[in-house]
């Protein structure tokens, strides 16, 4: 088990939409970061799909998980991701390594997208910034 939590994507600070913005504000932040792998815009989201040996960055925001499961319950529920059956999850909750902006490398959950990207556009930086209505 991992104290934390990699984000890259709507979990990240500011952009958590109204349904689980009070569980994301539980979280605290130690710092920006990125993983190995590729990331997609799928839409209303981004999905990334894990490599540790990919030239390719994915950058987010480390969190530090608090002491209470119902959090990380939440954020499976909103992620799509059931640990009764992975296999027919949107995201896996998987364990991997990420770099500090500090150097330090920690390991920690992250959201990987369960599926296939298909067309999907990658995002070349690694970031993902959302669309907003105008």
């Amino acid at each position: 088990m991992s104290d934390y939590l990699f984000s890259y994507g709507t979990l990240r600070p500011g952009m958590a939409p109204r349904q689980i913005a009070p569980t994301v504000n539980k979280l605290i932040s130690i710092g920006e970061g990125f993983v190995r792998g590729t990331l997609y815009d799928l839409g209303r989201y981004p999905g990334a799909l894990l490599d540790p040996n990919s030239d390719r960055k994915i950058f987010g925001t480390m969190y530090l998980l608090p002491d209470d499961p119902a959090i990380l319950r939440k954020l499976d529920e909103y992620e799509g991701f059931d640990p009764s059956a992975p296999e027919s999850s949107l995201f896996v909750r998987n364990l991997s390594n990420a770099i500090l902006d500090d150097g330090r490398t920690l390991p920690c959950w992250i959201y990987e997208f369960n599926g296939s990207p298909d067309s999907s556009q990658v995002l070349a930086k690694g970031e993902y910034k959302p669309k907003r209505n105008a």
